[in-house]
């Protein structure tokens, strides 16, 4: 939770959109700098394998310049002096074996340019020093479908609700799941709301609710204005 990442958003002219995002996993800030980290902070922040995410994670230049120099690459410097280089992410995953993962983030554009190619082997051999498997990960790489899923259910995950109440509404849904499997969620949802004389949207609030708890489970690869009831498992 005290982990500080070694650039913020403020510290760099971003190309793509930059963004701070509260982790539901870390309990803190997240410092992210383009459109394509937050597709990869949320995809993996969702996953309950995932224990830690350390984005911006500064490798250490004395390895670094090492490495450059063995490589026969060059290595960034500012004013004569090296500069600290990171990686997108370090990841702490729930394994027995193998529990740190790195990633770097790249836009498939920038892959044939030599001096991002350079980058990239010196990271790499960084990590392959440390033991530690490492991967490229690109927007090829990431559904669109599943990130706007996670955007959705992303603040439910964190926001605090009667656990009783989230209960009852599960039985709720669930009853209305059995009787009409066919019918969409949202007009399920809908119509729970007309039948108890609710405010517009407080079903739906719930269903994110028990879908970002997973008490009920769901192709992730669906958007889920397009999931009908059977599509939904209960996990209770």
């Amino acid at each position: 939770r005290n982990y500080r990442p070694w650039i913020q958003t403020w510290d760099v002219s971003s190309l793509g959109r930059s963004h701070r995002i509260f982790g539901n996993r870390s309990r803190r800030l997240h410092h992210l700098l383009s459109d394509l980290e937050l597709a990869i902070f949320l995809t993996l922040d969702w996953q309950h394998s995932v224990l830690d995410i350390r984005e911006q994670f500064p490798l250490r230049v004395e390895d670094t310049t090492r490495l450059a120099d063995e490589l026969g690459i060059s290595h960034a410097v500012f004013k004569g002096t090296p500069q600290v280089l990171s990686s997108d992410f370090l990841v702490t995953f729930d394994r027995q074996t193998q529990s740190l993962m790195a990633f770097q983030a790249k836009y498939s554009s920038d892959l044939s340019k030599p001096e991002v190619i350079e980058r990239l082997q010196l990271e790499k051999r960084y990590w392959e020093d440390k033991q530690i498997p490492w991967a490229i990960i690109t927007e090829k790489e990431i559904s669109k479908e599943v990130v706007m899923n996670i955007q959705w259910l992303y603040p439910a995950e964190s926001e605090k609700v009667a656990e009783d109440e989230l209960h009852h509404q599960f039985l709720l849904f669930q009853t209305q799941f059995n009787k009409q499997p066919n019918d969409s969620i949202i007009k399920i949802a809908q119509q729970l709301d007309l039948a108890y004389n609710q405010e517009s949207g407080q079903a739906l609030f719930w269903l994110r609710h028990l879908l970002a708890r997973r008490y009920f489970q769901f192709d992730i690869n669906l958007p889920y204005r397009k999931l009908i009831a059977a599509d939904l498992i209960a996990t209770t």
